[in-house]
This record gives C-alpha cells, sequence and structure tokens, in this order.
C-alpha cells in the first residue's frame, strides 16, 4: 500500500514540476540593487532562440551604378527602378533569398511575362516594400538606424510565423454557457493563461487605451474595468513573450504606471505599439481583397503584424544585426526616394486634368507619377459618357523623330493605365505628340509629360 502511495505520489510531484522550467535560471540586473529590476532567463532556451536569430549574409553593393537603369529595360518596375541594372538585380536577388528561396522568382512573377501583376504576390510584395522603407524612414524613434529588412520578419518564409487573424467570437450556443468575455481557452499568445486570448485586435489594430494604473487608492473618477485590465495585461503578455524579457525590461519594478525611473525601453515599446497599429491599417488590411481566401483567417481578415512578427523572442530582432544599412534603398521612403531620384514635379490630380511627367529617355508610368490619375479615373468611373484626351509632350533636347516617338509611347502607357482601370478603350483620345515650349535652349523635366484631359 505504501509503494502505491509513493508511486502515485512521484507521479503527482512530475505531473506538477512538468510545467515549471528546469534550472539553472540566470538573472540579469538592470537597476538599483533591491529593486527587484531584474530579468530571468533560461541558458538553454536562449540557445535556441539565438540559433534562430542569425542574420544572413549580406551581398556587397553592385559598385558603380553607371550605365542603363532598371525601369529602362524592365517593364513595369513601379519601385527600385531608377537603380542601375546591376544593383537592382542585388536587391531582387536578396529579397527573393529572403523571402522565398524554395520558390525563386516565379514566386511573384509570371516567367512568360516578368512585367505582368498578374500574381497576387507581387502586388502584395510591391506594397510590402514600401512598407519596409516607411518602418525604416518614418518610425525611427522604434526601429533607430538599424532598421530593418524583408528578412526581419519572413525569416526565408513566404509567410512569416509571426502573424496573426481576428478571433472568432465565442459560440455560445443556447447561451447556457454564459459569456466567457474572450477568456478561458489557454493561447500562447497569453502564455496559456486565462487571459483574454485577442488583444490584438484591440490595441494593435483598433487604438483602446491600455494605460489602467489609477493615480489613488480610492476611485476617484477612475473607469477601467477588470476586463480591460485583463485585456491589457494579455497584451502585455505577448510583449514580454515576443520579446524574451519580463515586465522590468520596460516597467519601473517601484510603480508600473508611472514613467518615472522606467527604463528607455519603455518608450521604444510605446512607439513599437503605434507603428505596429499604423502598418496594420494602413498597409496590410487595405490588401485584403489582393489575397485568395486560402490566405485570409478565419473571419475573411488578413493576416497582420504583433511584436513578436519581428522580435521574434529577443529583445531586439536579430540581435540588432544591421542588415538594412547594405541596402540603403530600403531607408528611404518610396515618395522621398521618387523625388530624389527623378527630379521630377509632383503629378497634377484633379478630377478633371492629371499632368504626369517622366525620366529622362523613360516611358515608364512610376512612384508618385503614377498615382496621378486616382481623381480623373473616378470621373470617368463616375461618367460614362465622358471621354478622355490625352496629349504627350517631349523637350526640345535631342532629336525630334525619337522625342516625338517617346511622347507617343508615353501617352499610350497612360491610355493602357485607363484601360486597366475599367476605362473603355474607345472613351481614351490620343493626340498627336507636341514639343513643349519652355525652355527649348536644354533639357526641362516639366516637358517631359502627359496631359490628361476629361471631355
Amino acid at each position: 500500500m505504501r509503494a502505491w502511495t509513493a508511486c502515485i505520489a512521484l507521479l503527482a510531484a512530475a505531473t506538477l514540476l512538468a510545467g515549471c522550467e528546469r534550472p539553472p535560471v540566470d538573472t540579469v540586473q538592470r537597476g538599483y540593487r533591491g529593486t527587484g529590476m531584474e530579468l530571468v532567463y533560461n541558458p538553454r532556451t536562449e540557445i535556441r532562440v539565438a540559433e534562430a536569430n542569425q542574420a544572413p549574409p549580406v551581398t556587397e553593393p553592385a559598385g558603380s551604378d553607371a550605365g542603363p537603369k532598371a525601369r529602362d529595360i524592365y517593364k513595369n518596375v513601379p519601385l527600385l527602378g531608377h537603380l542601375g541594372v546591376a544593383e537592382f538585380t542585388r536587391y531582387m536577388a536578396a529579397i527573393t533569398e529572403w523571402v522565398a528561396p524554395e520558390q525563386g522568382c516565379n514566386y511573384c512573377h509570371d516567367p512568360a511575362n516578368m512585367g505582368e501583376d498578374s500574381k497576387y504576390t507581387k502586388v502584395v510584395a510591391r506594397r510590402m516594400i514600401e512598407m519596409t522603407q516607411h518602418v525604416n524612414a518614418d518610425w525611427k524613434p522604434h526601429v533607430a538606424a538599424t532598421g530593418v529588412t524583408c528578412y526581419t520578419c519572413h525569416r526565408g518564409k513566404a509567410v512569416p510565423l509571426q502573424v496573426w487573424f481576428k478571433a472568432p467570437p465565442q459560440n455560445n450556443g443556447a447561451n447556457f454557457i454564459g459569456d466567457r468575455a474572450g477568456q478561458n481557452s489557454p493561447m500562447q499568445m497569453v502564455g496559456l493563461s486565462s487571459l483574454t486570448y485577442d488583444p490584438y485586435s484591440l490595441y494593435l489594430l483598433g487604438d483602446n487605451p491600455i494605460g489602467v494604473g489609477a493615480t489613488t487608492a480610492l476611485p476617484t473618477g477612475h473607469v477601467a474595468s477588470i476586463l480591460h485590465t485583463e485585456q491589457t495585461y494579455g497584451l502585455m503578455m505577448h510583449m514580454s513573450d515576443g520579446l524574451g524579457v519580463n515586465c522590468t525590461y520596460c516597467h519601473n519594478t517601484r510603480n508600473f504606471k508611472t514613467w518615472e525611473g522606467s527604463p528607455p525601453q519603455r518608450t521604444t515599446a510605446w512607439h513599437g505599439i503605434r507603428m505596429a497599429r499604423d502598418l496594420n491599417n494602413n498597409y496590410l488590411e487595405p490588401l485584403t481583397k489582393s489575397f485568395p481566401a486560402s490566405r485570409l483567417g478565419p473571419l475573411g481578415d488578413v493576416a497582420k503584424v504583433n511584436c513578436a512578427t519581428c522580435h521574434q523572442g529577443v529583445y531586439k530582432p536579430l540581435y540588432g544585426a544591421p542588415m538594412a544599412k547594405a541596402y540603403p534603398e530600403l531607408l528611404v521612403s518610396a515618395s522621398a526616394q521618387a523625388k530624389v531620384a527623378d527630379g521630377l514635379p509632383p503629378p497634377t490630380a484633379e478630377a478633371l486634368r492629371s499632368v504626369l511627367y517622366f525620366g529622362v529617355g523613360s516611358s515608364t508610368l512610376e512612384g508618385e507619377q503614377a498615382k496621378g490619375l486616382t481623381l480623373l479615373i473616378a470621373t470617368l468611373v463616375s461618367r460614362p459618357s465622358a471621354k478622355a484626351a490625352i496629349s504627350g509632350y517631349h523637350s526640345a533636347s535631342g532629336e525630334l523623330s525619337a522625342n516625338q516617338q517617346l511622347a507617343k509611347d508615353r501617352a499610350v502607357k497612360v491610355r493602357d493605365s485607363l484601360v486597366a482601370a475599367g476605362v473603355a478603350p474607345n472613351r481614351v483620345l490620343l493626340d498627336k505628340p507636341l514639343q513643349a515650349e519652355a525652355n527649348l535652349s536644354g533639357e526641362d523635366p516639366a516637358a517631359r509629360r502627359v496631359e490628361v484631359t476629361v471631355k
């Protein structure tokens, strides 16, 4: 009998301890002694995490950027087209290795016509490059000078490992089980606890207030509920797990609410929450219709980012490896890049008139110029009887016949853009190419234009 009792006791102890971490556990002091400002690490798990967070080798720049530009050699290159062919190829090879090393170029491109946008992956990839540039250029309070690349999230996978979808609502059945308030469904994102299992929708898509701590001991107008508190703690559990740290990485142990005495990482995290919200709302959610149903979540929403998408268990993605500096075109926003690259005037975008500008010797409509037709297209869609007249202009610099052909090619490119947007071909009229009158003595960026007028 005693033997059976001992066996049962051992089994119970083993079951209980199975949920605990096996020693040794290390601590790192991050504040004054006696304040509890410590981070706790398990060396065994840290080894595995470190192996998964090694940056890949960086390919060296192509050197001189002299020679033809990618946009003049390849079709439909609205991003990075100002780069020389060799440097453009380096970027494309790196992005392929970061995102789809097994599938290769054909993951995004139709091998029969590399210029087509027939694959949704190409449409998404182009927007993701713009998102990467936006993060590096406009969210420096979070990413600093280190920046990010496609590899930061993808790690050689077509779909990043750490993404999230909106959680389905509770199935109440006949309403006998009551409202669980999104709780009591243990999820890894909240440390397998009973906390709210979808804190992302509230804070990384919505902008619900996160702070729940009162400023006084007695109730004086503070309205945060227990549910609100648990939702906030759900987000904090995710952030701790996503960065591989505990609360003291950002918070002052003496008073979690106050910013005084908090480590500087709390400010970085504050910007990170808002950055994730910005990316989800302005870059990922608008792409929902571009994805096939098989790539959407149970509620039909697109995959979105959270802290773990980039960090993947470490306090700095890839332990702060400065990959982005080897790819400087990813550090500048697309709009700023286009302005620096071509020196063109901004497009005129009006409901009844658009003026679009082109690079020297180019008939490619790209960057900010490609957006100049938006309002005019909306007008043509709302007025089925209206027509669009297109006039191509060219500068006085260079050979006349070549310039006239280039002006015609540019006008045709604009016509094709209108047709692709749903405007019937018989509603688009092409006028004879015209030579600009301004600055006839030399090169004039404003002369390389196409004007579109609604009639």
